[in-house]
C-alpha cells in the first residue's frame, strides 16, 4: 500500500525500516518537546540565559540556520529570475531546506521570547524604530512564501496529482513561481541584512558596532553576503548526506559544482569586504571609541583564535577552493570547502551574539562566560530532528529530485 505513494518509477526502503528511522528521529523530538514543556511551564529561568546573557545558543542557532537556509531564496532568484536552468535539478531541495530552516527558527523563537502568549505583540504593537520589527515581518512573510513554494511539490505527490483540480493548481503555481521567487528574494535580503544591522547599530557594544552607509551599518550588507555565500553549499552538503544515507545518486555532480562556484563567488566578495571591515574596525572605529583591538578578546573562550579561524581557515581558504575549478570539481575537496564555509558562518553568528554581550563595557563589568545548559540544547536538537522528519517524508513521498531516476539507471 505504501509503495503506491512513492514517486513514479523510484524505489524506497521498506516501511519497517522507514518506521525505525522515524522512531530514531522521534527520540530527538521527544527530548526537545520535554524541554519545551519545562520551559513553557517554569520560564526561561531554567536555561543558561540570565539578565546578562539575554541572547545565547538559540539566537546563534536561529541566525546560523537562517543564513544557511539562504540557498532557498538565492537559488530561486538564480533559477527563476536569472534563468540558470541547470539549477532546476536542485531547486526543490533548496525550497525544502529553506522551509525547514525558517520554520524551525520560528519554532525555537517561541521559546526564546520568554512569554509566547504575547508573541503577537510584535505584529500588533510594532516598534517602528527597531530593525527587529523588520525582521519579524520579513521572516514571517518569507516563511509564508516558502510554504507557497513548497506546496506545488506536495501537490505533485503521485496520488494527489491524479486529482484534476490539484494537478491544475500545482501547474499554475509553477507557472507563476518567478513572482514568488522575486518576493522571496526581496523579503529575505532585507531580513538577512536587518539581522546584521541590529548588531551594527549597538553603539554600546564595541565588538559589534560598525559605521556604514546612510542608515545601514556595514554589518547589514555583510550578513546578506555571508548568507548567499554559504546557503548554496549547505544545500550541497544536505544533498550529499542524503545520498550517503540512501545509497542513491540524487543530483549530478556538475550541479553541485555549479552551486559551489556560485557560493564561492559570493563568498569571495564577502571575504573581501569582511577583511576590509575588520581592518577598519580595528584601526579606526575602536581607537575613536578609546579602545584597542586586544581589549576585544579574553582568554581561550573569547580568544583571537576564533576570529582568525573565521576569517582565514573558514573564510579565505574555502573561498579560494570554491572559485578554483581544479579544486571545486573534485568531490572531496568541494565538500571540505563547503563544510569550512558553513562553519565560518556559524562562528560569525556565534561571536556576534555571545562575544558581543560577554565583552565588559562598564567599569564595574568583567568578562563572563556563557554556557548553555540542557534546556537550550534539547530544543535545538528537536529542531534538527524536525528537519530530518520533514526531509525524510519529502524524499520518500514527493518527487524532489528530477534526476534521480536517470542517475540510478531507472
Amino acid at each position: 500500500m505504501d509503495s503506491k505513494l512513492f514517486p513514479e518509477g523510484l524505489e524506497r526502503c521498506s516501511l519497517g525500516k522507514f518506521l525505525g528511522w522515524l522512531a530514531f528521529i522521534g527520540l530527538g523530538l521527544a527530548w526537545g518537546a520535554y524541554a519545551a514543556g519545562i520551559i513553557f511551564w517554569k520560564g526561561i529561568g531554567v536555561t543558561g540565559l540570565d539578565n546578562y546573557f539575554g541572547f545565547g545558543l538559540w539566537i546563534t542557532f536561529d541566525l546560523a540556520v537562517i543564513a544557511l537556509g539562504a540557498g532557498a531564496f538565492f537559488t530561486g532568484f538564480l533559477k527563476y529570475i536569472l534563468k540558470i536552468d541547470q539549477l532546476k535539478n536542485i531547486i526543490n531541495l533548496t525550497v525544502i531546506v529553506g522551509f525547514i530552516c525558517y520554520s524551525g527558527a520560528m519554532l525555537v523563537l517561541t521559546l526564546d521570547i520568554g512569554q509566547p502568549i504575547r508573541a503577537w505583540f510584535g505584529y500588533w504593537h510594532p516598534n517602528v524604530h527597531s530593525m527587529l520589527t523588520e525582521v519579524i515581518f520579513c521572516i514571517t512573510c518569507y516563511c509564508m512564501v516558502l510554504v507557497i513554494e513548497y506546496l506545488p511539490l506536495i501537490l505533485e505527490q503521485k496520488q494527489l496529482n491524479k486529482v484534476p483540480f490539484l494537478h491544475h493548481l500545482a501547474h499554475q503555481m509553477h507557472v507563476h513561481m518567478a513572482l514568488f521567487a522575486g518576493i522571496g528574494t526581496f523579503l529575505s535580503t532585507f531580513h538577512q541584512g536587518s539581522l546584521g544591522g541590529m548588531y551594527g547599530v549597538l553603539f554600546g557594544r564595541p565588538y559589534a558596532f560598525r559605521e556604514g552607509f546612510f542608515i545601514w551599518p556595514w554589518t547589514f550588507f555583510l550578513f546578506v553576503l555571508s548568507a548567499v555565500g554559504s546557503g548554496p553549499v549547505f544545500t550541497v552538503l544536505v544533498c550529499t548526506f542524503m545520498e550517503k544515507l540512501t545509497g542513491r545518486k540524487l543530483v549530478d555532480f556538475k550541479v553541485k559544482a555549479l552551486m559551489g562556484k556560485i557560493a564561492g563567488t559570493m563568498l569571495t566578495v564577502y571575504m573581501f569586504f569582511k577583511l576590509l571591515d575588520t581592518w577598519a574596525w580595528a584601526t579606526d572605529v575602536l581607537p575613536r571609541m578609546g579602545l584597542t583591538f586586544d581589549q576585544m578578546f579574553w582568554g581561550t573562550v573569547y580568544g583571537k583564535w576564533m576570529l582568525w579561524t573565521e576569517l582565514f581557515l573558514c573564510g579565505v581558504i574555502p573561498a579560494i577552493m570554491l572559485i578554483t575549478p581544479a579544486i571545486r570539481n573534485r568531490p572531496a575537496l568541494l565538500y571540505l570547502a563547503a563544510i569550512l564555509d558553513c562553519l565560518g558562518i556559524v562562528i560569525n553568528r556565534y561571536v556576534f551574539t555571545v562575544q558581543t554581550i560577554a565583552l565588559p563595557v562598564m567599569p564595574f563589568d568583567k568578562w563572563y562566560v556563557y554556557v548553555p545548559n540542557w534546556a537550550e540544547w534539547a530544543p535545538s536538537v528537536m529542531i534538527i530532528a524536525y528537519g530530518f522528519l520533514v526531509m525524510s517524508l519529502s524524499y520518500r513521498y514527493l518527487p524532489v529530485f528530477p534526476q534521480e531516476k536517470a542517475l540510478n539507471g531507472k
